[in-house]
């Protein structure tokens, strides 16, 4: 294994637009697979913290079930208000069918 990286679930786990809970080093991650690739983003949105897990997901994007705030799957940009501040993304790696996600959040998109 990759240093860092660490085993949160098997892909037979996370079908076509599931959403996944996970908590790995204190930090709260939302795992997604969309349009056949796995994404990890923090599990709050930066609007007002509540859960983004629910949320629809269209084009890459989540809409934060309760606010509508979008957010891009692949660098947690804000897209839409009432979000300015982007969230924390997740490198992810896919290997012999687990997923394997890294608690060192990327950079945050502006």
């Amino acid at each position: 294994m990759a240093e860092g990286f660490y085993v949160v679930a098997a892909t037979s786990e996370l079908v076509e637009g599931g959403q996944l809970f996970v908590e790995l080093d204190g930090e709260e991650i939302l795992l997604i697979q969309h349009q056949g690739q796995y994404y990890a983003i923090a599990y709050l949105c930066s609007h007002a913290e509540f859960s983004l897990e629910g949320g629809s997901l269209h084009d890459g994007c989540i809409t934060c079930p309760y606010h509508g705030a979008e957010f891009a799957l692949v660098n947690g940009a804000a897209l839409s208000p009432p979000a300015y501040e982007g969230i924390k993304t997740y490198p992810v790696r896919v290997e012999n069918e687990t997923i394997s996600v890294n608690s060192t959040p990327n950079p945050i998109a502006a």
